[in-house]
């Protein structure tokens, strides 16, 4: 069994300043642990901004003592690791234990803007909550979730973003032999859905309503001054999760493992493994090697959405209001708002998209109908949006871009020019709006296969480009053309795993 925290070797002082409240104010909702030794830490890969934000020098984690820290082999004056516990419906079915199989949270630090943002580990070893696991990843799906979190943070997208990815020099199993890695992560915090039904199955109202309070404090401060705030903090998750789920629908993204212990009471995105960005526009996208019956398709986000929400206002109601009648009501109210927040969030994102700035009533009508021409002429989701700003400042389609058929385009194109006429603005106004809105770069899953497929083989620089590349999503650049290039029709289906 590893260590706990006491006689633990601490590292210099790498600039970090630590205060752990979840350590001070939720005493049952995790055990002190440390990570399994890796025994020839490499820094991969550094986010210097991520490190500057946390008031870390860049030079001093790239030093060997900084990387001992990435690694989790030293703890970092301040620091307390502890494995987090919490619950998940996994695919629909309730697992009441499941908890940090194979991460730690190293502690929570007050960056240089006084935010406090939790340093977690991902990929450090076995802890008591691992299940039979190893505890372990490999360096192919950490570097996945540290690509994929830069690429929704750079899309405006709320999301945990990855500080270092560490090679620990040692073989995991998997299929077979493969490098192993731990991801250092930071994140506004790690409580989740599943934190409150951990809890909630334990029939402890005393750490409920702790987690609770701390959840307002850390994420929520104004349900505090609610004449209920419990319901305004589920009011506030609610509201966030669907501005969070518009936001990805947006650009395409697909999150596809949307338990409830994937789902954080911040709204901020939280794990990457089988994700993926859509190619061609499909409501019933899947790209998870398990989710064999779609559960987790592009479509059925928002409705998902809904469902894990309504278990954390079950796991709440105690907290809600002590007649169980009236909680459920109320409860029920609040849920019930997530199908028009999520359809306000994504009417003002597509009318975006489409260089609308007015909402009128039809608006449903026009974006269905192109979603439909999109859906079964199988073009592809970003570069049409994208390709959309030439027709609205007068210009002829791009050359190459993907489209619906000429006949049904140019009937659907009428109509839009037509609604557009109707606002009287200056077209060049409107495409600029629209290219500010409408991605050129995303993480291509055949650009991101490449880019880890040439990781793990040792060389870094075709990941270090895509990187660069989709740091700046909508600022067109030469010499990139093929970050903006559909994947060939020999790729796929693309099928991605959890990486456990």
């Amino acid at each position: 069994m590893p260590p706990k925290l006491r006689g633990v070797t601490v590292a210099a002082d790498l600039g970090l300043e630590f205060d752990n409240s979840f350590i001070r104010d939720l005493v049952g909702l995790y055990e002190p642990w440390r990570g399994a030794p890796a025994p020839a830490p490499e820094l991969l890969v550094l986010n210097e901004e991520v490190a500057a934000e946390l008031g870390a020098d860049p030079a001093s984690l790239r030093s060997p003592a900084g990387v001992e820290v990435l690694a989790g082999n030293v703890v970092p004056p301040g620091a307390e690791p502890v494995a987090q516990a919490y619950s998940g419906h996994q695919f629909g079915g309730f697992s009441p234990r499941l908890g940090d199989g194979r991460a730690l949270l190293v502690g929570e630090v007050i960056d240089r803007d006084g935010r406090r943002r939790d340093l977690h580990l991902k990929g450090s070893g076995r802890t008591p909550f691992s299940r039979g696991g190893d505890g372990k990843a490999a360096i192919g799906p950490m570097l996945r979730e540290y690509l994929v979190g830069e690429a929704l943070n750079a899309l405006g997208i709320p999301t945990t973003r990855a500080l270092a990815v560490v090679a620990t020099g040692e073989q995991i199993i998997r299929v077979g032999p493969v490098p192993g890695a731990v991801l250092a992560r930071v994140a506004a915090s790690h409580i989740r859905v599943g934190t409150f039904e951990y809890v909630a199955t334990r029939g402890d109202t005393d750490l409920l309503r702790r987690l609770a309070d701390h959840a307002i404090a850390r994420h929520h401060p104004r349900a505090r001054e609610a004449d209920n705030p419990y319901l305004a903090l589920l009011d506030a998750v609610v509201d966030a999760q669907a501005s969070l789920v518009a936001r990805w629908m947006l650009v395409g993204f697909v999150h596809g493992v949307m338990n409830t212990d994937n789902m954080t009471v911040s709204g901020e995105s939280l794990d990457f493994g089988p994700c993926a960005f859509l190619d061609d526009y499909d409501p019933s996208a899947v790209f998870s090697s398990i989710d064999h019956g779609g559960r987790y398709a592009y479509g059925n986000q928002p409705g998902i959405a809904q469902w894990n929400l309504a278990r954390l206002a079950e796991a709440m109601l105690v907290l809600v209001d002590p007649d169980t009648d009236k909680a459920v009501s109320l409860a029920t109210e609040v849920l019930g708002s997530f199908v028009d927040r999520f359809h306000r969030y994504w009417a003002e994102g597509v009318r975006a998209k489409l260089g609308l700035a007015e909402p009128r009533p039809d608006d449903d009508a026009l974006v269905n109908d192109l979603l439909s021409l999109l859906e079964r002429n199988r073009v592809d989701f970003t570069s049409f949006f994208r390709a959309l700003s030439s027709p609205a400042r007068g210009d002829r389609w791009p050359v190459g871009v993907s489209r619906p058929d000429p006949a049904s385009l140019e009937t659907w194109t009428a109509r839009w020019r037509r609604r557009l006429a109707e606002e009287g603005r200056d077209p060049r106004v409107i495409a600029a709006a629209m290219d500010r809105v409408n991605p050129l770069y995303i993480p291509r899953n055949h650009q991101v296969e490449h880019a880890l497929d040439a990781a793990g083989r040792g060389d870094l620089r075709p990941f270090e480009q895509l990187l660069e590349v989709l740091a700046q999503p909508y600022e067109e650049r030469p010499g990139l053309e093929e970050y903006a290039t559909p994947a060939p029709p020999a790729f796929g289906p693309y099928v991605t795993y959890c990486g456990t």
